[in-house]
Parts: structure tokens; C-alpha cells; sequence
């Protein structure tokens, strides 16, 4: 099969930062609706594959189960040439380091293609929760079913299970972030290593599997996961008092609960993850070795 070095490797990624850059704004917005749909998917298709699971086999057998059917999204984004806000922390920025492009575009890049993930995630959370989570009863009414249940514990453990501890909590879901796009960037680099779909595809799906079973956390994933649990709190009361412990403590979950506690930090980690541990450490190895063309 074949592969680039690592020096042409890093060519190929600025280049990619220029073409990013250059989208239009409809472009960034419809392509990053797309990543975060995609992103969704696999984030849904993880709730589905880990329910019951720890109970039966253990937690980390049920956590390498998450791993290794989550990678979907990131492989359809990078196959389908969509755009995903924590592929792009590392990606432009390697194009304005080799001045190709201004810092100014890849600001503009990172704000709209993180609107534009958010909605899809958003969209894709409202398809599962009216859909695969709940399930019609005898009463003609409809209840959140084992799934739904999965969502509301996934959703509750990555937001109130930092605010319980403060500003510890705060530290460790940075850190978490930080780990998570250290991987996911890995990834990418291994997929622009790859000139063939195989290795492409076994190339994200390594190091997006250990991020998600080790544990860390992903802005764009959290756009799905937490909504997804918000939305049947919301809209079905009950689950609240069901699930219990944090969640019937703090009479629920906020959607400025979901921001403090985990997607601003989140995403500032995802930042640094990204642009600094593997965009700069990359630009500064090679640097000296791109190729003139």
C-alpha cells in the first residue's frame, strides 16, 4: 500500500488548511452540519452498542465496545470531505504557520464550522430522541426505553460528575479534551499518510478508538451526547428521579450546566490538543524538510 513520508505528509496538511480556508461560509456551515451529523452517529451508535454491557462483561470491556463502533463518523467525515471543528484546530493552522493563509481565516474557518457542527449535532440528538431512545407503551403513551436511559446516564455522568467536584472537575475535563484531539489529530495525520481507503480507514480508526475508550472527551461528540440526554430530561421528567444520585440532586441538568461544565473547556482543550500539541510539533519537526512544491 501505498504512503507519504512524514515531511510530505505535513505539506498535505496545509494544503488542506488552504482549501478549508478558502470555503465559502454556506460551504463551512453545510459541511460542518454534515461532520457533526456524522460525528452523531457514532456517538448514538455507541450509546446503543455499550447499553448493558458493563453489567454483564465489565466496564472496560463495555468501554472498548464504545471504541470500536464510534470511529464511523470521523471515517465517513474524512472519506466524505466534510468538515469537523477539532480536525480543523490542526489543519488550517498548519497553513497560516507556513503562511500560506492568514490567522484571520483560520479564525473564520473555526467559527463557522463550529456553528455548523453543532447544528448537526443538535438535529441528529432530536432524530434519536424522538426515535430509537423512546418506545411506544400499552397506555398509548411513550417511554424513554434502555437506550434512552444509556443517553440520560452518559449525558449527566460528563457534566455533573465534573461540577461535584469544582474546579478539580474543570481541570480534568480540559485535560481529557486535550488527550482526545491529540488522538483524533493522530488520526488525521494517519489518513493523510494513507493514499489508499483501506489504509485510510484503518488509520482513524486506531486512535479513535482509544480516545473514546480511554475516556476523554470530544466537543463536537459532546454536542450530540449531552443534548441528547438534556432533550429527554426535558421532555420526560420522570427519568430524572429514575436515574437518580447527581441528577435528582441538581433537579436535572442546565443548558448552562452543559456549557460551563463541559463544552467551553472541552473545546478550549480540544484547541490546545490539536493546534498546539500536534499542529506546532509537527510544523516545527519538518519544517525545514517540506517539499518546494
Amino acid at each position: 500500500m501505498a504512503f507519504n513520508p512524514p515531511a510530505k505528509m505535513v505539506a498535505l496538511v496545509g494544503n488542506a488548511g488552504v482549501a478549508k480556508a478558502k470555503l465559502s461560509i454556506f460551504n463551512l456551515l453545510l459541511r460542518g452540519f454534515m461532520a457533526g451529523a456524522y460525528i452523531a452517529i457514532g456517538g448514538a451508535l455507541c450509546t446503543v452498542c455499550v447499553t448493558g454491557v458493563a453489567a454483564h462483561l465489565g466496564p472496560g470491556i463495555a468501554k472498548l465496545i464504545g471504541g470500536a463502533v464510534f470511529p464511523v463518523g470521523l471515517i465517513a467525515i474524512v472519506l466524505t470531505g466534510m468538515e469537523l471543528f477539532t480536525g480543523d484546530c490542526m489543519i488550517v493552522p498548519m497553513a497560516a504557520m507556513m503562511k500560506k493563509i492568514t490567522w484571520g481565516a483560520v479564525m473564520r474557518n473555526w467559527v463557522w464550522v463550529y456553528i455548523g457542527n453543532l447544528v448537526g449535532s443538535l438535529a441528529y440528538a432530536y432524530l434519536m430522541v424522538v426515535g430509537p431512545f423512546v418506545s411506544g407503551q400499552a397506555d398509548g403513551t411513550m417511554a424513554v426505553n434502555a437506550f434512552g436511559m444509556t443517553a440520560v446516564g452518559i449525558a449527566a455522568g460528563k457534566v455533573l460528575g465534573y461540577k461535584a467536584v469544582g474546579a478539580a472537575g474543570l481541570w480534568s475535563c480540559f485535560m481529557k479534551a486535550i488527550g482526545c484531539n491529540f488522538l483524533v489529530n493522530i488520526a488525521l495525520l494517519l489518513a493523510i499518510t494513507a493514499d489508499d481507503v483501506i489504509g485510510k480507514f484503518f488509520g482513524v480508526w486506531f486512535p479513535i478508538m482509544a480516545f473514546v475508550a480511554s475516556g476523554f472527551e470530544h466537543c463536537v461528540a459532546n454536542m450530540y451526547f449531552l443534548p441528547s440526554g438534556k432533550f429527554l430530561m426535558d421532555w420526560y421528567p420522570a427519568v430524572i428521579a429514575k436515574k437518580g444520585g447527581m441528577l435528582l440532586a441538581n433537579g436535572g441538568l442546565s443548558w448552562s450546566d452543559i456549557w460551563l461544565w463541559n463544552l467551553i473547556p472541552v473545546t478550549i482543550g480540544n484547541i490546545f490538543g490539536g493546534f498546539l500539541f500536534i499542529g506546532v510539533a509537527y510544523f516545527l519537526m519538518f519544517r525545514k524538510d517540506l517539499p518546494a512544491d
